[in-house]
């Protein structure tokens, strides 16, 4: 099998989606396919290379941050998608395309779809849901949904990575179907190893620093814990890094919050391993990966109930689900676990065994069924 992929995130380039899309397509190869990807170009990326067995054909789209990508950004990577995938389909002719977030690789994937008669399917993360992140896509939504329609209409199939992302989809584009395939991670490679607890413990964020992920509060809640021994990692970047710095200069906790800065998906599970506690209280999510390899890792998940965060969240097992409107409740619960060494410890436990479920293999097979699924049945050609 030959697979065209398309996504604007790639490693080191985006988040949690585009680790989402590199572990399945280096999966896929693993499994004897032949994957190839367009993706944003960042300097000093190459243009063309080889990760993994993975080829990747990275296209400028004048991008500047791999933390975030603007409207232009996205526009141009749907043009230059169109234009170098229309090239590579007739040069290597593979069998279909895999866009990655219904905007903007699956418009981009629909115009390759109805030109070069090759079958398509979306892999829907979220972001890329009217109402998934109002405060992020809510104005853009309100201009390109009439356009979006066709994309989820004329994809043969649509994968979501959480049940809440396909039941918010639904609510949009009604008369389609939506297989639910979670995200996955590498549990044999990341899990494992003697789970220990740090003195003091480690928290750790990782994310964008943008509102949907409302990492002020994690500064707030720490600042009403600030009695009890912690230490905190930040990792990320976003419009709201500047806002976060001042907090944390203004609670006096400089000297106990390090902010790392964006660093390459990759790299965040080093991280990971030498921490305790995960801290995510954002407003949406749909099926977070950064969740995910937390729970591979062994770390105690403290998180909001929203979203595709419920799917994931076991309370008192591998972590707690908390109301984001209720911001008192995340430093009730935080306390819980630092006075007691041997509580956190079980949840960290928990946390590793709930991660098998999760496991790269499974969800690589799922989708490896999925896309024969489309070949066998293909009928755009």
């Amino acid at each position: 099998m030959k697979i065209l992929v398309l996504n604007h995130e790639y490693p080191p380039v985006g988040g949690g989606g585009g680790k989402v899309s590199q572990d399945i397509a280096e999966g896929l190869v693993r499994n004897g396919h032949k994957v190839y990807v367009l993706s944003s170009l960042i300097y000093p990326e190459a243009r063309v290379e080889n990760r993994n067995g993975v080829t990747i054909h990275r296209l400028f789209c004048r991008r500047k941050y791999a933390y975030k990508a603007r409207l232009l950004d996205m526009a141009i990577f749907v043009f230059a998608s169109i234009v170098y995938g229309y090239r590579f389909i007739k040069k290597e002719n593979p069998d279909l395309i895999h866009a990655h977030f219904a905007v903007p690789a699956g418009a981009a994937a629909w115009v390759l779809a109805k030109i070069t008669h090759k079958p398509f399917l979306i892999t829907a993360h979220l972001g890329d849901v009217p109402g998934g992140v109002p405060e992020k896509t809510g104005e853009i939504f309100r201009f390109i949904f009439p356009f979006t329609k066709p994309i989820w209409r004329d994809a043969v199939k649509i994968i979501a990575v959480s049940e809440y992302t396909k039941q918010l989809a639904q609510k949009s584009y009604p008369s389609v179907s939506i297989q639910v395939i979670p995200n996955g991670v590498n549990v044999k490679e990341i899990g494992s190893g003697t789970i220990k607890i740090n003195n003091p413990p480690q928290i750790v964020y990782a994310g964008r620093f943008v509102e949907q992920k409302n990492p002020i509060q994690i500064v707030r809640t720490l600042a009403s814990i600030a009695d009890l021994p912690w230490h905190c990692i930040l990792i990320g970047d976003g419009p709201l890094h500047e806002i976060v710095q001042e907090e944390i200069h203004k609670t006096g906790l400089k000297n106990r919050i390090t902010l790392v800065g964006w660093v390459d998906p990759t790299h965040v599970i080093n991280y990971f391993m030498k921490s305790d506690i995960l801290f995510m209280p954002s407003l949406n999510e749909g099926l977070p990966v950064t969740m995910v390899h937390a729970m591979a890792t062994g770390l105690a998940l403290i998180v909001s109930d929203v979203g595709g965060c419920r799917e994931l969240i076991q309370n008192d097992i591998n972590g707690y689900l908390v109301n984001p409107n209720h911001p008192e409740e995340f430093s009730k619960v935080m306390r819980s676990l630092l006075i007691n060494p041997q509580k956190l410890l079980a949840i960290r436990q928990g946390s590793r065994k709930s991660a098998d479920y999760y496991d790269i293999n499974k969800i690589v097979d799922s989708y490896e069924t999925a896309l024969l699924q489309i070949i066998n049945g293909n009928t755009l050609g």
